[in-house]
């Protein structure tokens, strides 16, 4: 906060004279103020569209190309139809899943896994799996799908 000093007519005193009086004007000087706000404002404008919470996924382009050859057999998650979910070929426990990932990470060079969802499961659960498997130490996710789908250009 900023204030000027005014200065006052000279009062009359008796005894001796002290000279001019100055009393403190308060005003508000909000330029400084207004500054921060706008830049502020312009800062959160630019850093909002970047804190969105989500987890990293790898999603198959148009045009697919073989994968690469790994050293290691590729770990795979599926959940059927019904909603159970099979770590490659054993069925797991939801509550499990996290403490299973996370040993089998320890033991991995390779943080890509393979999620197979049916395609009637709803998205909740194939989005609470893609948490669980990221928690477990699993950030390289692909989603596996089948070939000879809907053509999304029209045609």
């Amino acid at each position: 906060m900023a204030g000027t000093v005014q200065q006052s007519k000279p009062r009359a005193r008796r005894g001796r004279r002290r000279g001019r009086h100055r009393a403190m004007m308060s005003e508000i000087n909000i330029t400084p103020m207004v500054d921060v706000m706008l830049v502020l404002l312009i800062i959160f404008m630019v850093a909002a569209p970047l804190m969105t919470v989500g987890v990293p996924v790898e999603l198959p382009k148009t045009a697919a190309t073989p994968l690469p050859s790994v050293e290691e057999e590729p770990l795979t998650i599926s959940i059927t139809a019904e909603g159970t979910i099979a770590l490659m070929k054993t069925e797991i426990a939801p509550d499990e899943l996290i403490s299973k990932l996370r040993a089998i990470a320890a033991e991995r060079t390779d943080d890509k896994i393979f999620l197979r969802a049916d395609g009637r499961v709803p998205y909740e659960v194939v989005a609470q799996v893609m948490g669980a498997l990221n928690s477990g130490g699993f950030h390289n996710i692909g989603l596996v799908t089948d070939t000879g789908g809907p053509n999304m250009d029209g045609q």
